[in-house]
């Protein structure tokens, strides 16, 4: 039987080692660096918590054939919660998703006038597109200066660190949903009783925390064979005539796993330093010339039973730092610990900035500041906190990323039986669902040992049209 070495035990790298198992293509070795499988995706246990790596949820876009195997694998603990978070918008907080009536009795009456007048110019015949767009114009053309100027843009400064004007127009296709008015305003009427697609406002979400079900695939995949090699790294990949031996290293003990192909879902640029022979000259500049957005993950642990009924809340303007926060309890609404809740702010920053070096209690501090100054502050001081930090949490699109990532993506495709796929493996702003449906395709295109390289560039194509749920 073929042999796969898999590295990364995110989703991808699980959903593909049980397929694999299950569907007896392959004999598989998955080696994760980690303790525990999921990767950014994945949960961890503190005080009697259940925490995630930040929010996460699974959307009802999830193919169906996906939905089914996830619900097999869970159960009952596959729980349908409907969403309910807020953005903090001008100083005023809105629902999200976005709801009319909360619109029109919370939103700022200016933003709002002004949004409208936008709107009403983008119903006149527009005018063509520039040949050289950035994520800037495409919005601005898109939805209005009123939007950008207030959401959209601080928000891309926070998150990606960068102006919008330096980022590519393809970061506005692949990560902005509501990207014109008529699809807002499609969003906003999914909230009315009677014009309610099925789905919309409501999210999958295991009761044991978003890594079960990581952790399902991978339990599963074990019970069919596959070895799940967890606090594994590898450190080389070598050719060896048409097969490849990867060598991996666990503290001070090594290993080194013969394969007939090698399937990644770590992040391509960490990849190409990997193979040996070494890669090119120029593909190692196109692979350091590309980079990810860190994020620092800081959890507060109050004594309350819940700090407020959101899920998940929004912070888009530029007086503060985070991003986003979620309390874990409300995604499966636990009751457990009693009288005790743990806050989870994302504060997005650049690995060995004055952020991601900071100590823990200074990002508690900062955490605590910015609920202060954003008009829901802690009850009381935390009871403990801590902090997760995430080297590459984003891809970030720079204006002409392509010219990096297009050779970069080209070389490693060209090398016999090792492919990059995934979240992390093909540079991609994506969701679970997404990352699940490049390693279902991925098994798709393994037949009798031989990877169908052209099935799978058509599986590429609609991987490119992916969009991000939020």
């Amino acid at each position: 039987m073929t042999r796969i070495a898999i590295l990364g035990g995110g989703p991808a790298g699980v959903g593909a080692a049980w397929l694999l198992a299950r569907e007896k293509k392959a004999e598989v070795v998955l080696l994760e660096r980690g303790g525990a499988v999921g990767g950014n995706a994945g949960s961890f246990e503190h005080a009697g918590h259940r925490l995630d790596y930040g929010s996460h949820r699974l959307h009802p876009a999830c193919a169906p054939e996906i939905l089914a195997d996830i619900r097999s694998f869970l159960g009952e603990d596959l729980l349908d919660r409907p969403r309910h978070g807020r953005i903090r918008l001008l100083g005023k907080w809105v629902h999200f998703p976005l709801k009319p009536a909360d619109l029109l009795v919370h939103l700022d009456k200016g933003f709002a006038l002004s949004s409208l007048r936008d709107a009403a110019a983008k119903a006149l015949p527009r005018r063509a597109a520039h040949g050289d767009e950035s994520f800037a114009s495409v919005l601005e053309r898109s939805l209005g200066r009123t939007i950008c100027e207030h959401f959209y843009f601080p928000y891309a400064v926070k998150i990606w660190g960068c102006d919008p004007r330096e980022l590519s127009a393809i970061q506005a296709r692949r990560r902005v949903s509501a990207g014109s008015f008529g699809k807002l305003a499609r969003k906003v009427l999914a909230s009315v009783p009677g014009l309610k697609p099925k789905g919309a406002g409501r999210f999958f979400y295991p009761r044991r925390g978003y890594g079960a079900i990581s952790e399902a695939y991978a339990a599963h995949a074990r019970d069919l064979g596959a070895e799940i090699a967890l606090g594994w790294s590898a450190t080389a990949i070598e050719r060896v005539g048409a097969r490849w031996r990867v060598r991996a290293r666990d503290g001070g003990e090594e290993r080194a796993i013969e394969a007939d192909q090698v399937w990644s879902t770590i992040p391509i640029t960490v990849l190409a330093r990997l193979l040996r022979p070494e890669a090119p000259t120029a593909i190692l500049r196109a692979a350091d010339s590309i980079g990810y957005r860190a994020m620092l993950l800081v959890y507060l642990e109050i004594q309350v039973d819940r700090f407020s009924e959101y899920d998940a809340h929004y912070f888009p303007g530029p007086d503060v730092a985070i991003t986003r926060m979620s309390e874990p309890k409300n995604y499966a609404m636990r009751q457990e610990p009693r009288g005790r809740t743990v806050l989870c702010a994302e504060l997005p920053c650049a690995v060995g900035d004055r952020h991601w070096s900071a100590s823990d209690a200074d990002l508690a501090r900062l955490v605590a500041q910015d609920l202060e100054a954003s008009g829901i502050p802690l009850p009381a001081e935390p009871v403990s906190s801590f902090v997760r930090r995430l080297p590459q949490a984003y891809p970030i699109y720079r204006r002409g990323y392509e010219d990096a990532f297009g050779p970069l993506d080209l070389w490693i495709g060209e090398q016999a039986n090792l492919l990059t796929y995934g979240r992390q493996g093909l540079f991609a702003h994506d969701n679970t669902h997404h990352a699940l449906a490049m390693a279902y395709a991925a098994v798709e295109c393994l037949e009798g040992g031989r990877f169908d390289r052209e099935r799978w560039r058509a599986h590429r194509e609609v991987f490119a049209m992916h969009v991000v749920e939020d």
